[in-house]
């Protein structure tokens, strides 16, 4: 999978304009926040965040710092999604613990090669798993373990 259809896909969990009282993550467009717009050089309105421009943040913010081009082909939405829903260093961390390697969050050599060394489509499967039990644990659970559920279904399906 290459950036520009890992991207599209991501669209579809992340949706247009959310300002949730509850989402610590607060002001988003395009699931990007607020916070990262802005460290990004982005001065507009959030509601008017173009999707050229969160396109440009994913790709540099996310992708690029997993370096997704470098994972085998079937675990790159996988961390991909998880280093946007979750960040960047728990993304690598989760992907460190199913490659038994340490687990310092810095995406290496060691890491890259561990990986590469895992069978792909079982692999993106136990990922999604290792994901959701972390999730279950978090406090915000309550509030939305039914849509990162959901996420975590639609990821799985589209594995098959």
């Amino acid at each position: 999978m290459n950036f520009d259809t890992a991207f599209d896909r991501l669209i579809g969990h992340e949706g247009g304009y959310a300002n949730s009282p509850s989402d610590p993550g607060g002001e988003t467009m395009w699931g990007v926040t607020e916070r990262v717009a802005r460290s990004n050089g982005y001065n507009g309105s959030m509601r008017a965040l173009p999707r050229e421009t969160a396109k440009a943040i994913y790709r540099k913010q996310y992708w690029d710092a997993i370096q997704a081009d470098k994972l085998p082909e079937a675990l790159r939405f996988e961390v991909f999604d998880a280093a946007v829903n979750s960040g960047v260093k728990q993304a690598v961390m989760w992907l460190q613990s199913l490659a038994g390697v340490d687990q310092d969050g810095a995406l290496g050599p060691v890491t890259l090669a561990a990986v590469a060394r895992l069978d792909g489509a079982s692999a993106a499967a136990a990922y999604t798993g290792i994901r959701l039990l972390f999730m279950t644990n978090l406090t915000t659970w309550g509030m939305f373990g039914r849509g990162w559920a959901r996420r975590l279904a639609s990821n799985l399906r589209a594995m098959a």
